[in-house]
Order: C-alpha cells, then structure tokens, then sequence
C-alpha cells in the first residue's frame, strides 16, 4: 500500500503516536470505491494506536484539483459543498472510531473552516511567498497540464498552495506530522511539507499510496452504469459485492492485500486454494464478503449473497419454485411496474424491452435477442417478434429479465 515515502517516516511512526490525515475530495455526496484505500490507509493508522485526520475539503472543493485530471472540473457552489459534507461525514464514521475518550480518537475537520476568512492579500504574503514558481511549475500534475492543448487556470494552478497551507495549519493547530493519499497527490503534499519547514522549520512527513488499476485497463471503481459507489442508495450491497465477485483473477489477487484486514497467512492460504481450482473463485468470494462486510454490514452480505444463489447458482431453484417472497425481496436487481392492459393485448418483447427502460432502443433490443442475451423467467429469447402475454407471468404478476450476463430486472405486471 505504499508507493512514495519521505524518509524519516516509518521512524517517527515508531516513536510517538502520529496525527496523520488524508484529504477527501466533496464533489459528490458519497465516497466512492476509489476512495477506500485512503479510508483503508487511515483504518490502519488508527489500528495501530496512531490519530487518524479526515479532511474534507470545504475550501479546496471550490478550487479544483488538476492532479490526474486533463481538464478543469466544474466548481460547487457552497449549498451543494455542504450537502456533500454531509454525506461524507456520515460515512467516514462508519469507518473510524470517533469515540473522544481515547487519545487517538479520529477527527473530521473541513478546511473551509480556516480558509473562509483568510483574504487574498495576506494568503499570497504569509503562503506564496515561501514556495517558488519554479517549485510549483515542476510538479508533474502541473507540467502535463500546461503542456496540454487546454492550459491551466490560475485557479487550479495555486490549488497546491492551498493544499500546502492545509498541512501547515494542521501541523501548527493539530500537531499533525503525516499527511497520506493517491500517489497522485505526491506534488502537493510534498508542497505541504515545505511549507511546515520554511514557515515552522518543522519535519513533516508523508506517503502515497499507488493508485488501483484493472489488469484489463478499464478504471477501477467503475462500471457500465458508471461508480461504484459506497452509499446504498447509489449503488446497492448486491452491486458492490457483484463488482468484487466479477473481478478477474489477477485483480482479486492483488485487491485482497489491499481492501481486507486478512493476515498474510490467511491472504496465502486463499490464494494457494484458489489456484488449486480458480473456477470455485475462492479468491473473489472472500474478497466480496469481506468489503460488503466492511461497507455495508454482514446483514447486507447476507442478502446480497441470497440474491446471487438465486439468480446465478447453477443449483438454484427452478424459477417455477421462487415464492412471491423470493421475487419481491431480491436485493439490488432493478424492479419497475409495467401495464396489465398492454400485456392483455399482446405487447411484442422489443417494444416491451423499451417501454420498461431496460433498452434504450428497439434497434439495440433486437440485436440483443438476436445475439442471445435477452431470458425472461430464465429462458432464452431467440424471436424478437414474440408476443408478452399473460401466460408467460411467474405468479400471475412477475416477469423476470435478464440482460446479458449480469443484469436483471423484476417486471410486476400492475
């Protein structure tokens, strides 16, 4: 979990207990995937008697950060910042323990508490006058994007100053020595660091952990219906474990070292079983239990387990023996309701597909049906001129469909 590392650190970790913190970005109302190595990292810290910082970034969510980024995102306006806020917080509590009585209590704190009265003037006196335009310019999140057709504001340029004072506020106010994050944030927590020393002569320290790559290519985190995120309601506990079950063999490989707390032991012991036969997916089975675990609670797991038998084992029930129940309380597939009069007069599968939103087309439909992947009640549709009617309903009421290999919809004829 560890790519960069300033040296001095792993000492001062031994020594004394740390306040360490990592910045979280606001631009949305719940974490994602993407951010639980950061989460992990402060986990970890936490564990190890250390006091872990969660900043969210009230102020800098205003600026922009260009690291990693081709072009300059949209900037928030302070009502959707603090709905963000919000969101995030409630989740990071679930994560750290908060608990003040202990002395390694977790903090959250929101930079736009120091910056909201700290004017220009005296930002570029106190600040901008101990980094230099050379130092900044040699950044490489600074360098791609000058070089790049579409530049570089003003705005996000000074964003690493603005990162830099974070650190030195919470160095000065919280005695904070550590600041964590993606490897991608190297540049500006280094900023961070100078700025302690030249302001402060104090020794701050840092690492970076990498960022997670797909061993296909594709972005971590994400999927054909885009993040994956940690909010239930946007992403639910059946479609967070099914990205961690879905995942290859080299990703689950090395994801199970980085987003468990397996003992190495138990990590080789899985692995060495896994190999011995990768088509149980023994690797990824765990790998989904033990971050649905974490995320969303053993509970979920639990029913986003049931809703996998059900639907992919291939010793599962006939779809004739699913109960009401069984259909109704299936976790995370997408359930919708649909006309009993279209069906009484025979609508045809392409338009059906359309009108009930799980094409967008009826050219896309029919290619589909024609290419093989598109079942109703587990049964494979092979005619796209073919007729839904009434007897085709599981329990007078229910259709089934599948499209492709993984996606589901709960049809209820009303």
């Amino acid at each position: 979990m560890i790519q960069d590392i300033i040296p001095g650190t792993e000492e001062q970790l031994n020594k004394e207990m740390t306040s360490g913190y990592i910045g979280f970005d606001p631009t949305a109302s719940s974490l994602h995937i993407g951010s639980l190595v950061p989460i992990l990292l402060l986990m970890h810290l936490q564990k190890a008697g250390h006091k872990p910082i969660a900043l969210v970034g009230g102020a800098t969510g205003m600026v922009g950060d260009p690291s990693g980024k081709s072009e300059e995102r949209n900037l928030l306006s302070a009502e959707e910042l603090n709905h963000n806020l919000s969101g995030i917080k409630k989740q990071l509590e679930k994560f750290l323990d908060f608990n003040t009585a202990k002395t390694n209590a977790a903090e959250i704190v929101n930079n736009y508490e120091w910056f909201k009265d700290f004017n220009f003037l005296d930002f570029i006196r106190d600040v901008g006058k101990h980094i230099t335009v050379n130092y900044m310019l040699s950044k490489d999140s600074v360098k791609k994007r000058i070089e790049g057709e579409a530049g570089m504001s003003f705005t996000e340029f000074s964003y690493q100053l603005v990162q830099g004072y974070d650190f030195y506020w919470l160095y000065k106010n919280k005695n904070c020595k550590l600041q964590m994050g993606g490897s991608d944030q190297w540049g500006n927590i280094l900023t961070g660091t100078e700025l302690v020393r030249r302001k402060s002569a104090g020794e701050a320290f840092a690492f970076t952990c990498p960022l997670i790559t797909k061993t296909d290519g594709g972005k971590f985190g994400k999927t054909e219906k885009g993040n994956i995120w940690l909010d239930a309601t946007k992403t639910t506990p059946y479609q967070f474990y099914q990205f961690w079950l879905n995942a290859s063999d080299e990703d689950a490989n090395k994801w199970i070292k980085i987003f468990t707390f397996l003992s190495k032991s138990e990590i080789e012991n899985l692995i060495a079983s896994h190999n011995i036969d990768p088509s149980k997916r023994i690797l990824q089975k765990q790998l989904a239990a033990e971050i649905t675990s974490l995320v969303h609670s053993e509970e979920e797991l639990i029913k986003a387990i049931e809703t996998t038998d059900k639907l992919f084992s291939h010793q599962a029930s006939s779809i004739e023996d699913f109960s009401v129940s069984d259909l109704e309380e299936m976790e995370g597939i997408v359930k919708s309701d649909f006309s009993k009069n279209k069906i009484a007069d025979g609508i045809d599968i392409v338009s059906f597909l359309v009108e009930t939103a799980i094409f967008p087309s009826k050219g896309e439909a029919r290619k589909m049906i024609l290419g093989g992947g598109v079942s109703i009640n587990r049964n494979k549709i092979v005619n796209a001129e073919l007729k839904i009617e009434t007897n085709l309903l599981l329990h007078q009421k229910y259709l089934l469909v599948q499209k492709g290999k993984k996606n589901y919809f709960l049809i209820s004829i009303i």
